[in-house]
């Protein structure tokens, strides 16, 4: 690790740092960032757990300075395992950012790049009114590569933003709009009942169920656990109108609610049989 370049990009909490990342890792051409208990390639996650996920703000802090063995352990391995040849760390000040490095042996930073040098007055006060007004975070990475470990916590992805940096070279990022668990504003929650209307709705608009019988929810903190009881239209594949019906309802859910579907059973209980096929 002694031969990694190590900078810092620095900034009150709310100034919209994470927004920024991407750009000053491209014009200092560095491709992994620390920021928020993630280690990021890129666009993808490597390694780590979003701090944002504590559920108070003091856990908060102690996961951005990886305080625990086991953070550190993961972080460090991730790095020998990549050998990037520079890493942008992210943090609210100088004494934040050092403790990082120190915290995960990484050699003692070289440069610090201010949020003030970056953004202008008043993108920085805008980035203040959306986190306190809305309670709004950013991530620098798309929304798919949070989505796992945030079910639940309105996952938005951010247009890509293209710039051209100080070396004149494109600037393509994708980011992530999160509400953290801690957020003042309260919890969010989605009821059991959401679920069972867009199963219901998927169930209705296929001409191979007839009916669904039963549904329970099983609505965990991680993401639902879904089982379906149906009456399909006889004539059917019923292993083709199963997975169908599975992965309509995966898809709506996920994208409706940004929940993610831990699991899905469903059972065929009957097989309806119309008049006209009687006869």
């Amino acid at each position: 690790m002694n031969n990694i370049k190590v900078y810092a990009f620095v900034g009150p909490s709310g100034t919209g740092k994470s927004y920024r990342a991407q750009m000053v890792a491209n014009e200092n051409n560095i491709h992994y960032i620390i920021d928020d208990g993630l280690f990021i390639n890129d666009n993808e996650i490597i390694a780590g757990e979003s701090a944002k996920k504590a559920p108070t703000k003091i856990e908060t802090v102690k996961k951005a300075l990886f305080l625990k063995q086991e953070q550190k352990d993961e972080i460090r391995k991730a790095i020998e395992k990549y050998k990037p040849e520079s890493i942008l760390i992210l943090g609210t000040s100088d004494g934040m950012v050092n403790k990082i490095a120190a915290n995960i042996g990484l050699p003692p930073i070289e440069k610090i790049i201010y949020i003030d040098e970056i953004a202008t007055p008043e993108e920085i006060q805008e980035a203040r009114r959306s986190r306190v007004t809305e309670g709004k975070h950013v991530i620098p990475v798309p929304t798919f590569e949070i989505k796992k470990d945030f079910s639940g916590f309105i996952l938005d992805p951010l247009q890509i933003f293209k710039f051209k940096g100080r070396n004149d070279k494109p600037y393509i990022s994708e980011k992530s709009i999160i509400r953290p668990t801690f957020s003042y504003l309260g919890n969010f929650t989605i009821s059991d009942t959401v679920f069972r209307q867009i199963i219901e709705y998927i169930a209705k608009k296929d001409p191979n169920i007839y009916n669904i019988i039963r549904t329970r929810i099983d609505n965990q903190p991680e993401g639902p656990y879904v089982y379906i009881e149906l009456s399909v239209e006889y004539g059917g594949n019923v292993r083709n109108i199963v997975d169908n019906f599975k992965n309509k309802i995966i898809k709506e859910i996920e994208k409706l609610t940004t929940m993610r579907v831990q699991t899905i059973k469903i059972i065929i209980k009957e097989i309806h049989i119309s008049k006209e096929e009687n006869n």
